[in-house]
């Protein structure tokens, strides 16, 4: 059949049926409330959208027409009708070929890498290439699914864009920021990247010491936060996971904790355990770490500026990673920078570095931990102070059950 075309308000409602249906399927079919609410939703739609029941039903029944959506009662005996899109059996798309049309349904224009990030609850896109080949194959469909559009002034990379209706494109360049691909620190792969980081901070490391090692001391927002979290832990301990030369385990452990640390960078640890060499500190990836090995699971982990090199789609696997080693009822905390760009430094601690800073976007931060099964979560956002470099801090902190 020839593929349907989707005014904007049939795009929205059947982009968040597709979305739902996966990422709450205990609550699908949607009532109608509940999907006014999924069009109308703030985060992860573009443009936001103030839909009333009325328009929702109006295109509900207009969709039904057409085959496109089926109305049912929620169960025996209810009044209450229930939406269902077949979109997907209509289309007969595929799982990645589904996670990628219901991004674009919902959020327009969109780059590889950003679909990469926006689709992690819909399907497990390994890497921006994958997501690619499966854009350039709907694209080669008899009838095409999607196109690649034109890169626009201001852009970093080609965008794609369905062909199920007419979306709104702005006429003229780009004046804002362009959406940033948070996946670009990933072009030569993971490995590369890795070496690059444990290189630079192995440079750097006794001049980051030096310059860091008591910047505690103007952060009281930080300060209060650790011993906050050292206090959630209780008697179990606790693991700084990226602690550079140790300043802020020493910090932990001051407040009576049992503290270890663990760094990708063997000179930072070198100067860690010269530093405090009463605390255990070892050369580690964030990925592989282990429960302690004297308890069922680690009180508190602590990543203190230690995801600012990961990839967006790197943000939920490693709070999984993070997750999975703490005790039942233990704390994960982490800081980051906020915003929507990748920052190259060229300087740090004053040495000479090439290394990329990746601004976290706080939505994907918190989903990441909702993700992981942590509860309770808290977050908090801060400006610059003193000397500190000229971006938004992110601080998340959530708990195991």
């Amino acid at each position: 059949m020839a593929l349907p075309t989707l005014d904007a308000t049939e795009q929205r409602i059947i982009g968040s049926l597709l979305e739902k249906q996966r990422t709450v399927p205990s609550s699908y079919p949607l009532s109608l409330n509940a999907l006014r609410v999924a069009c109308n939703q703030t985060s992860s739609r573009e443009p936001v959208t103030d839909f009333d029941d009325a328009t929702i039903e109006t295109a509900a029944r207009e969709l039904k027409t057409r085959g496109l959506l089926r109305i049912v009662w929620a169960g025996k005996g209810s009044r209450t009708l229930k939406y269902h899109q077949l979109l997907d059996e209509v289309l007969s798309l595929q799982p990645d070929e589904r996670a990628l049309i219901t991004v674009l349904l919902l959020r327009g224009p969109q780059a590889p890498g950003e679909l990469k990030t926006r689709t992690e609850r819909l399907h497990p896109f390994a890497d921006r290439d994958a997501v690619e080949q499966v854009l350039r194959r709907m694209a080669a469909l008899p009838d095409p699914l999607v196109r690649e559009l034109e890169r626009r002034p201001g852009q970093q990379d080609r965008r794609w864009v369905h062909l199920l209706g007419p979306v709104a494109e702005s006429a003229g360049p780009v004046a804002a920021v362009p959406a940033v691909d948070r996946d670009v620190v990933l072009a030569d792969g993971a490995g590369v990247r890795d070496q690059r980081v444990r290189e630079t901070y192995d440079q750097v490391a006794q001049a980051y010491f030096e310059r860091l090692g008591d910047e505690l001391v103007e952060r009281p927002f930080d300060v209060w936060l650790l011993e906050r979290v050292a206090s959630l832990a209780g008697s179990n301990p606790i693991v700084d996971v990226g602690c550079g030369p140790g300043h802020i385990a020493a910090f932990l452990a001051d407040t009576g904790a049992s503290v270890s640390g663990v760094d990708l960078s063997p000179a930072m640890v070198a100067v860690a355990s010269r530093e405090f060499p009463d605390l255990d500190f070892e050369v580690g990836n964030l990925f592989t770490l282990l429960k302690p090995r004297t308890a069922a699971g680690w009180g508190a982990a602590v990543a203190w500026y230690s995801l600012v090199h990961l990839a967006g789609s790197e943000l939920a696997p490693a709070v999984a990673a993070l997750a999975r080693t703490l005790a039942p009822g233990g704390v994960l905390a982490v800081a980051v920078h906020a915003g929507d760009e990748v920052r190259r430094v060229t300087e740090l601690v004053g040495e000479s570095v090439e290394l990329d800073f990746v601004l976290h976007d706080q939505g994907q931060l918190l989903a990441a931990f909702a993700a992981a099964g942590l509860t309770g979560v808290e977050w908090y956002r801060r400006g610059p102070s003193g000397d500190e470099a000229s971006t938004e801090r992110l601080y998340v902190l959530g708990r195991l059950g």
